[in-house]
């Protein structure tokens, strides 16, 4: 017996062609009991899809493209590796781009003068402004991704920077906090990353009725280890009182526990210390480090899964989709 093709799936779960075709290609609205018969058919079957066959007939390359500000970074990496096992589960290869933050790189992505045939694009834009979007001729389907929400031409898959940020911050308070230490702040009226959490922690401080202080808030400054370790270094060393330290990323809120450490300063009983990302090392820290998982697996999942509904469909809608935040709270704070 030959290899089972998509029509005998169908046959066996009793389904359309189309249906396993929006099965594969992601789309999120099949019913649960539609999408148990058409998984069950495909491991009776062992079913293969293939996907050059599929690119072959459709006339696409059965890639798509992800551009990022950088990978070493380790939220960048494991957003990247969630990005990728998304596509894959689609039958989907990924090529990554480094655009390092530069406007100039990611209007070149967006006017399709990289050179790389894709067959969409998925953007994580830090440097873009609307007119920037609003100017892009790419002629394949694109998914914003990040920060700043671009609403309007393109879907925007983005975190709750605020809500986050808030969060938090109140978990810090409500732990009998007041001086909380704050890395990596923009005070500035934008909507970058710095600038939102700092909005999110000034909300949690304006609700408990604690003022903002000038010695607390620290930034902008680069956001890594580095940096993070010598902000506090330079607090200790100027005589800040701080009784907590929040680090708008991960990397900031290591630094800082690391730094704290060498001090001998105990966390969490002399100081908390709590961070925003949730990398996997967060948890491996000693103490492990309280942080803020900004939903980073839905967030590559509906950016994937957006991009596949608009191979299958151009004309859809503009979506806005904001990820889920959740505190994990660990020995730190």
């Amino acid at each position: 017996m030959g290899a089972a093709t998509m029509a005998d799936v169908a046959r066996v779960a009793g389904v359309s062609k189309k249906t396993i075709s929006n099965y594969f290609n992601g789309y999120p609205y099949i019913r649960p009991e539609t999408r148990a018969r058409i998984e069950a058919a495909v491991a009776e079957l062992n079913y293969k899809l293939n996907v050059s066959a599929r690119n072959l007939s459709s006339g696409r390359t059965g890639t798509i493209a992800l551009a990022m500000p950088e990978i070493a970074h380790p939220y960048f990496a494991e957003l990247a590796q969630s990005v990728v096992s998304a596509a894959q589960r689609r039958g989907l290869n990924v090529v990554v781009e480094v655009t390092d933050g530069d406007r100039e790189r990611e209007l070149a992505l967006l006017r399709g003068e990289n050179g790389r045939y894709v067959d969409g694009l998925l953007l994580h834009a830090i440097a873009l402004t609307a007119d920037d979007i609003a100017s892009s001729t790419l002629d394949v389907p694109v998914v914003l991704i990040g920060d700043r929400v671009h609403e309007g031409r393109f879907d925007f898959v983005t975190v709750a920077n605020v809500d986050g940020a808030y969060e938090m911050t109140r978990l810090l308070l409500q732990s009998g906090r007041r001086r909380i230490l704050a890395l990596g702040v923009d005070r500035a009226e934008a909507d970058t990353a710095a600038a939102l959490r700092f909005a999110g922690y000034a909300r949690a401080l304006a609700e408990a009725g604690v003022g903002l202080a000038d010695d607390l808030l620290v930034g902008p400054l680069p956001w890594n280890r580095a940096e993070g370790a010598r902000a506090v270094a330079d607090a200790r060393e100027r005589g800040v009182d701080f009784d907590a330290v929040f680090g708008f990323n991960d990397a900031l809120a290591l630094g800082a526990l690391g730094e704290l450490q060498r001090r001998g300063v105990r966390v969490p009983d002399e100081v908390a210390v709590a961070g925003f990302d949730d990398v996997q090392e967060a948890a491996l820290t000693f103490p492990p480090l309280t942080t803020l998982d900004p939903g980073r697996e839905g967030i590559a999942e509906r950016a994937v899964s957006r991009l596949a509904e608009r191979l299958a469909a151009y004309d859809l809608p503009p979506e806005l989709f904001v990820a889920v935040p959740r505190v994990v709270r660990r020995a730190s704070a």
